[in-house]
């Protein structure tokens, strides 16, 4: 578990030394996730298989589960900043909203990407008629 949480912790100090290098709007979490998410990925390819790797497994599973805990933070920080929110409200509830409806269709449309059928191409690949 100490390997896999050193592991996690390496992928966000790389993540927040690229932000800082770079000078880039993303999270330095965020940018470490999406570094944790392609060694994965090369690693399951070139393992051939798509399984998490064991010493990693017990580690997400216990941040999941204390998720909860995890949002503290951001709602102090809510509390903390409800001044600004009164005097703002309108353009945070326009953004939340078109963030989510964003969202909401780029998901959809890498799922209908990633999950089309290999045959889309319009050949019937089984020998019968359409």
């Amino acid at each position: 578990m100490p390997s896999a949480m050193l592991v996690l912790v390496g992928c966000q100090l790389v993540g927040e030394l690229l932000r800082a290098t770079f000078q880039v709007p993303i999270p330095g979490p965020v940018i470490g996730m999406f570094l944790l998410a392609l060694v994965l990925g090369i690693r399951a390819k070139r393992t051939g298989t798509g399984r998490t790797p064991a010493p990693l497994k017990p580690v997400a599973e216990g941040l999941i589960a204390n998720m909860g805990l995890l949002f503290v933070p951001a709602g102090v920080g809510i509390i903390a900043e409800a001044g600004v929110i009164r005097k703002e409200w309108l353009p945070i509830v326009v953004a939340v909203a078109g963030s989510t409806i964003l969202s909401l269709i780029v998901t959809a449309l890498v799922m209908h990407w990633t999950l089309r059928p290999a045959h889309a191409d319009g050949a019937d690949h089984e020998g019968g008629v359409s």
